[in-house]
């Protein structure tokens, strides 16, 4: 039987799928799961307990990465499944931006007492005049589970695509559109684009993508739009290039004190994944990795532990160790096994920067006196029995 505790409110129809062997508790010290949305955790002090934490959405910023890979705590996000409801807003965002839709709605509520407001409006409205979409050039930069549909749909509404991301994946670029030109060098979506919206995840190589440099580069009247991140832009180069004439608008679905109230900038409060879709789609998919981990020792979309899935378990027993990627780890491991006769009938190894995880199914089950000579391994973190 495993707990697990949710620090926000997790839609039902995520926890639903959690099993008989599943149980939620109130008390977050004896959880082995945590699901989590935007909670901060960072202040958080971790149970010995605790083995993984899922969190519901994409952005992690709000977990301690490192600190809950030293202590063996597998960490996962859910891409994807908020991606719909970002991408739609998405366009909204530049729908906003194309045409002062805004601007004119609050015309109308500040003129909703004129008798005549019909025939004002025909007067007024050539202040809220824009231009469509179709024909622009957009730059996407990114081209991952947001990036790449927003490049799809774009070709649809009659855009030209510039995409650009050195690190796409094989299945993100069978998903792309052939339409989609895919650039090698991101100065050439400044050089060419009239609306560029980035899809990067936050990184420190990715911190103010959009800066002062890269914005000297665009066209005049560029329009930039940001539902990834806010720190992926300079927001202050970008203020001074809207007050430059440089930028028409800017908008983010991130508010701040640097952007809220700016004249050129539309911000949204941070509605990219809330949808009762995306919110249930997260869930949902949080569920899965948490149940499969614990259950399987399976590890499926972790941000801090390498992917790592050997399916179902079909031997007496499966055991999983969390360890540092140094050399000779598996040669310790299997020695264990070897000294007691025990018989390992599969094994996968992986590795992410400084950590590393190995999943062994053996022919017997192992004993405490073998668990406990895997976890006085230099370099082992945590020995879970699976099975």
């Amino acid at each position: 039987m495993f707990n697990y505790y949710c620090l926000n409110p997790i839609a039902k129809v995520g926890l639903d799928n959690f099993d008989d062997n599943f149980a939620k508790t109130e008390d977050v010290n004896a959880a082995e799961g945590i699901l989590v949305r935007s909670a901060a955790m960072h202040d958080m002090e971790f149970s010995d307990n605790l083995l993984a934490v899922a969190r519901a959405g994409a952005g992690v910023n709000n977990i301690p990465l490192e600190d809950c890979a030293k202590k063996g705590i597998v960490v996962f996000n859910t891409p994807g499944a908020n991606a719909n409801g970002v991408k739609e807003l998405v366009f909204a965002g530049m729908l906003m931006a194309a045409r002062d839709i805004v601007g004119g709605i609050e015309w109308v509520k500040e003129n909703a007492s004129d008798e005549n407001i019909g025939k004002s409006a025909e007067k007024a409205k050539k202040a809220f005049a824009g231009t469509e979409l179709r024909d622009k050039k957009l730059g996407v930069i990114g081209l991952g589970a947001i990036g790449g549909p927003v490049a799809n749909m774009a070709k649809h509404l009659g855009m030209e695509v510039y995409g650009y991301d050195p690190y796409v994946s094989v299945d993100a670029a069978w998903n792309l559109s052939r339409d989609v030109k895919h650039v090698l060098n991101v100065d050439e979506i400044y050089e060419k684009c009239d609306y560029i919206t980035i899809h990067v995840p936050l990184l420190d190589s990715t911190k103010n993508t959009i800066n002062e440099e890269a914005i000297s580069k665009m066209k005049d009247g560029v329009i930039i739009l940001n539902f990834a991140r806010d720190l992926l832009c300079d927001e202050k180069a970008i203020l001074k290039g809207i007050k430059d004439g440089k930028i028409r608008k800017y908008v983010s679905d991130f508010p701040n004190g640097t952007t809220a109230g700016q004249d050129g900038v539309i911000v949204i409060p941070h509605l990219g994944a809330s949808t009762e879709e995306s919110e249930d789609n997260c869930a949902k998919m949080a569920v899965k990795e948490m149940m499969n981990y614990l259950e399987n020792g399976n590890i499926v979309n972790s941000v801090n532990f390498p992917n790592c899935d050997m399916g179902v378990c079909q031997q007496e027993g499966r055991i999983a160790i969390l360890h540092s990627n140094t050399a000779n780890m598996i040669t310790q491991f299997t020695a264990c096994f070897g000294e007691l006769g025990i018989n390992i009938s599969d094994m996968t190894n992986k590795s992410r920067g400084e950590f590393a995880y190995t999943l062994l199914d053996v022919e017997k089950k192992a004993d405490e006196a073998t668990i406990a000579k895997l976890k006085a391994i230099d370099g082992v973190i945590r020995v879970r029995v699976v099975k």
